[in-house]
Parts: C-alpha cells; structure tokens; sequence
C-alpha cells in the first residue's frame, strides 16, 4: 500500500505542536513536525516524535472489559447504565463520582461531554486532576477578575522580562502556557537582550538557561512574592494602569513581608528580592509567571494571586509584552455571575467545592467512610489517580471498596484495573482534534482541528464513549442530547439559521458551532491547516466580570494569617520532578521514553548524601506521615541542600496492570508519600511540594 501523508495537533502536552505523519495504511510509520503549522513551524519534542509508537502500543485494549472479560460495546454500555442506575436508585445522585484525569482536556471529549455526564447523573461529587496542578490559579483568577478561565500568560515574544516561578518548560514544555518550542522563544527572549530570572529549588534545565536562578525554599514562594510587592511598595515602584479595589488593604498586608523578614523563611536573601522588585518594575515590559511547583503547595492560591497582583502593580497586565488574556476562536463571551467557591462542602472534612469540583485529596475518605452520600460507584476518564493523586495507596485501598466502577481509558492500569467495565478509546488517529481547553493559554492566538487520519472502525470515537454513558444515565439518546445543547445555544445567540449548515448532531457539529459563533466567524473547514489568529491583544475589559480588578480578595487576605502562623519544617523536604521524555503514568509504556535520564531515582545535594553516608545508586528509604518507599539515590548538585526530588508518574505494575514495559521500569510513585490531609484550604489542591520527609541508607 502506497504511504500517505496526514496532519494533526500532537495530543500529549499543553504546547498543541503541529505533527507530519507518515501513514502505512492505518499505522504511523513516521512522526515529524509539520513546519506549515503556523504556530508550532515544525518544532516537535521526543514526546512528540513517539507520538507512532504510542498510537499503536500493543498493550492498548481494542474491546471493552467487563468483569474482566471482552465484551461488545452495547453489552458494555447496558452493563453501565444499568448499574449506575441501580446505585443512584438506592444510595443517591452522589453515590456516583466522576474523576476526570489529565488527558481527558486534551481534545473535544473531556471538555464536551463530561459535564453531560455529570449533569446527566446530577452529582456534586467530582473530582480531576485540577487539584492535583492547577487550581489555585482558577481560584485566584476567579476572584481577581471575576473568571476562573481568564488566565493571564506572559507574552513570551515580546516580553523583556520574565520571572518564572516553578515552571521548568525546558522538560515539561509549558503549562497553562501553550507555546511550541518553549526553549526556543526562551533563547529568543534573551537574543534580543531580554532577561530570564528562574526561582525554584532545583537548578532544572530551564534555571541553568537563565541569566539569574534563585534557589527558595519549597513552599515559600508566597513569602517571596509578597516581599516583592512591600518592596514595590516600600520604594514607590508601582505604576498601576488599571483601576483596582482592595490596593490599600494590599498595601497593609505586605507591611509585615519586608524582604529582610522573608529571607530567613524563604532562603532568598534580602538584596537579591531588592534588586529583582527594581528590575520587574524598571522593565520597559515584564511578566511574572509561577506554574506546578507554585500551584502544589499550601500556599498556592497565594502564590497564584501575587504572580498577577505583581503583574497588576508593574503595570504589566493586559498589555503587549506583559501578561496577557488569549482569545480563543471557540470563546463564547464574557462570564454573567460573579466567581465564588464553596457552594458545597465535602461529606467528611467539609471541604469547599471549587469549579464545580471538590478536592482528589478527599477521594479515598468519601469512599470509605459510610453514611448518607457515601460514593459507592467512581467513573473515572482518563485518569490513574492510584498513581498521580495524594497518597495514591490509600486511593487504590478504596477502590476495592467500590459498588460499581466504570474506566474510559485505553490501558489497563494500576487505576482501571479495578473498573468492573473499562471501554477503551481508539488511537488518538482515529478520533477528531481540537485542544476546547487549551487554546485558552496560548501565548499567540490560534486555532487547529484535526480531523481522524484513520479509520475508528466499528469502534466509537471517546467522545460517542461519554455520549453513551450520558445517554445511558439520562434516557436521552446521544443524538438527542447533542441536538439540545446545539439548539439551545442557537437560540441563546438569535443564530437558529445556523442550524441547517451544522450537520447532523455530533462533536464536530457543536464545535463547528461554537467557533461559528465565536469571536472570529470561523468554521470548522477553515482550521483544519492550523490558523494564526495574530499576537494577543488586550482585552481586559471583554473578560472582566467585575466593574475593577479586585486586587486583594477578601478569601486571600484572610489566609494571609495562615502565613504568620505556619512553621516551616525541620529536615528534609520532598518536591516533585519532570523529564522531558515523560508526561504522567502512561507515557512510560514506549521503551524510547524510558531510560537514560528519564529514571525513577531519588536526587539529593552531594553535600547531604555525604551526610547520610550514602552515595549514587545506593537503596534509601524515604518515609513520610502518608508511607514510605525505597529508591535508588542520585547524587545531584542541582539539587538545594535539604531538599530532594522524585518524578511524577511512577511506581507501575501493580493491581492486576497490563502495561508491560512500565511494569519492566517501574519504579516507585512520589504520591506513596504525599499526604492527603495537607491542601491549600482555599483551592483544595493537593500539596505536593514542600512534603516533610526522613532518609535512611538501606544496606
């Protein structure tokens, strides 16, 4: 059969990186980056390049499990609807949980359909991976500027100045920060005699491209970021552009964050703060972006707000070069109602909901603990929170615990192990691409859809898998419930013309839809090449859903208390760790993603190894409140003395799993021992930096 060639959007991180693929009939025979993408121009990453091997991992399922057997799809979905109905007969609407995993936002699925599924069941208990990297930065836009979504991005192409805190897009290529060749605009930044200033602990990858790193103590960087503010403050320095309320009250609260009282709590000293508030604020354009390691800790609402209270004082916000609002073709206007939190509490612990969804970290107590709204039955898409969710142990321990459990995933993995139905997706060539989520982050506004590059065969596309389980929970047949959601919004714009150009009801007709009536006129035909929709604008006032930017929230200077009165840890502390080969748990099944320095070790200063007595390849038991695991130590100066490092998505071949090259490279996983019970109070996000841990050598 003659090879052909088809184009798509990478699907396996934030950076929407156009790909060139090389099709032997329906099998990818070779991955390049597209160069006529206009936004990615033929960047790709070894993610990217892998994109074959994982699309045709043969341990990826073909038909849907049911207790353990194959079954048909119909079967298969007559098994769903009738257990989750017979559980929310007897025990309940929230008996029934839905957690939504990470690559469930990669594409029209998880953003479409999902919250059919939730409505459908009419649940509060939902849970994602929101709490687990991001919500802090929802919770803190929300109530600045009225919209969870309204995230600024620094304007990596024109800036002259970028503060990043714990964002290490060398390896992970950005986050809530969508840009192809992340490395490369950061080299750009610096060529036209920009300035790059990294804080972490570690000197990652991206820190040692810098021109300054500082190394802070985890968990601290609200403390630091404060005293940015007290020092632009202090030395007149502010240059607002904007009308604001609450700048008094944030002027008060930063009195007591001098950079001479946060230096001993943070480890910065006093003159670096100084010189780095008189840098941001002398900067002709400037943006201050913090991302995971500021998102993961106990203050990371606080974190998340003062990186755009700092942007907001600079006079950097909405503004070219700044921080700046994306504007995607799917946008559908200004939010009506104010943002709040807390609408409902968790059962146990009385955790807030936040967006609509309560804390991963409360999962395993609601399954375990009995009593009215006790969750008997989990669904969960695209997701192994056994492995990335706090105290991952106690999570799989509940599971076994489970009436009924229900996975959309192509793996068998130490998660969907447990579902007594698992319906996998097919390859990610044979279902259609658009990034609803993500297109909301770009550093250049952009569109792309990708239509299948091959044939799904008798095999439903994921988003007709969440359209079943929709319809099997609500009576509504798929089409049906699609043609509601089409009609309605038709009505809601005055376009009930648009109905007959749409096609029949559907993913594609809804997107076409939404980008119809979104900011540009487009349709679904004109972005299938990839479009440049041009630089970020300013657009302050088409998101603002207040009348001014509320600069200091009243939840936010209430925590600032919390600060005071927290003492930091003695002894060592565990953060987290990203390799550029790896993304989450299931990017560990393609043998050219693991190995070299993609490997689950321990890294810690050679100063504290020697301390311990210990050295490179030598067994050491990490223990914390939650668990403890044994794991080979990597000497490593990039580390900060007292502080050691674990990646993120490790610790396969358990629970009956079928990913056999994971299992070969198993490793152990980080969330044995982080620690459910400690979150950020006003987002729910789970704390993963910062974790208190003890060293033993072994042996």
């Amino acid at each position: 059969m003659t090879n052909r060639t088809a184009f798509r959007t990478c699907p396996l991180c934030e950076a929407l990186c156009g790909l060139e693929l090389t099709m032997d009939g329906d099998q990818v025979v070779r991955v390049r980056g597209d160069k006529a993408d206009p936004f990615s121009q033929g960047f790709i990453c070894p993610k990217g390049a892998s994109f074959g091997k994982l699309d045709g991992d043969p341990d990826k399922l073909a038909a849907p499990l049911v207790d353990g057997a194959e079954a048909t799809w119909d079967d298969a979905f007559t098994t769903v609807g009738a257990r989750l109905r017979r559980i929310i007969d007897e025990h309940g609407k929230n008996a029934v949980a839905v957690y939504l995993g990470n690559p469930s936002a990669h594409g029209i699925a998880g953003p479409m359909y999902s919250p059919m599924i939730v409505r459908g069941i009419g649940t509060k208990s939902v849970f994602s991976a929101s709490t687990s990297d991001q919500m802090p930065k929802h919770v803190s836009t929300g109530y600045m500027f009225g919209d969870p979504l309204a995230i600024p991005v620094p304007d990596l192409d024109r800036t002259g100045y970028l503060l990043m805190l714990g964002a290490n897009p060398l390896e992970s290529n950005g986050s809530l920060c969508s840009a192809p060749d992340f490395p490369g605009r950061l080299k750009a930044l610096r060529e036209r005699g920009g300035r790059l200033v990294v804080v972490d602990p570690r000197k990652t990858r991206t820190a040692g491209l810098a021109d300054r790193h500082v190394p802070i103590r985890p968990g601290t960087d609200a403390w630091f970021l404060f005293s940015l503010v007290h020092t632009l403050f202090t030395e007149d320095l502010t240059a607002l552009r904007h009308e604001v309320d609450g700048l008094e009250r944030l002027r008060e609260l930063a009195a007591d964050f001098s950079p001479e009282a946060t230096a001993a709590v943070t480890g910065v000293p006093a003159e670096v703060t100084r010189e780095i508030a008189r840098e941001l604020a002398a900067a002709e354009t400037a943006a201050v972006y913090g991302r995971i390691g500021t998102h993961t800790q106990s203050f990371g609402t606080l974190s998340s707000w003062l990186a755009d209270v700092l942007n907001v004082l600079t006079g950097n916000l909405d503004r070219a070069g700044g921080a700046m609002f994306p504007k995607p073709a799917h946008w559908g206007g200004k939010r009506n109602r104010p943002y709040t939190t807390g609408r409902w509490r968790s059962r146990v612990r009385g955790l807030p909901e936040a967006n609509g969804e309560l804390p991963v970290a409360t999962l395993a107590e609601e399954i375990e603990t009995p009593g009215e709204g006790q969750i008997k039955a989990l669904i969960t898409i695209g997701g192994n929170p056994v492995l990335s969710a706090p105290n991952g142990e106690r999570i799989g321990k509940a599971l076994e615990h489970l009436e009924f459990m229900v996975s959309v995933d192509p793996y068998l993995n130490e998660t969907t192990a447990h579902a007594d139905v698992l319906l996998p997706p097919p390859p990610h060539t044979r279902t259609p691409h658009y990034d609803l989520a993500l297109l909301g982050f770009t550093v250049r506004n952009y569109a792309r859809y990708s239509p299948p590059a091959a044939d799904k065969g008798d095999r439903p596309a994921e988003w007709e898998i969440l359209a079943r389980i929709a319809s099997e929970v609500t009576g509504m047949s798929p089409e049906d419930l699609d043609e509601m959601v089409i009609t309605g919004a038709l009505r809601k714009a005055g376009r009930e013309d648009l109905r007959a150009e749409l096609g029949p009801a559907g993913a594609e007709a809804r997107l076409d839809m939404m980008l119809r009536l979104g900011p540009y006129g487009l349709r679904l035909a004109d972005i299938v090449d990839g479009v440049d929709l041009g630089p970020l604008q300013p657009r302050l006032e088409e998101i603002l859903v207040r009348e001014r930017v509320d600069l200091c929230p009243e939840p936010f200077a209430a925590d600032v208390a919390r600060m005071r009165s927290t003492a930091l840890p003695d002894g060592f502390v565990l953060i987290g760790r990203r390799h550029l080969r790896s993304n989450n748990s299931w990017m560990h099944n393609i043998s050219s993603l693991v190995g070299g320095s993609n490997q689950c070790t321990l890294r810690v200063h050679p100063d504290d190894a020697a301390k311990l007595g210990v050295g490179d390849g030598q067994q050491v038991r990490v223990t914390s409140r939650a668990g403890e695991v044994e794991v080979p130590l990597e000497c490593n100066d990039e580390m900060m003395p007292g502080v050691v490092s674990l990646p993120h998505g490790w610790g396969h071949g358990r629970n009956g799993s079928r990913t056999r090259v994971a299992a070969q490279n198993a490793g152990v996983s980080v969330n044995t021992l982080t620690d459910e019970q400690e979150i950020d109070p006003l987002s729910g996000n789970a704390v993963f930096n910062g974790v208190p841990v003890r060293l033993a050598p072994l042996g």
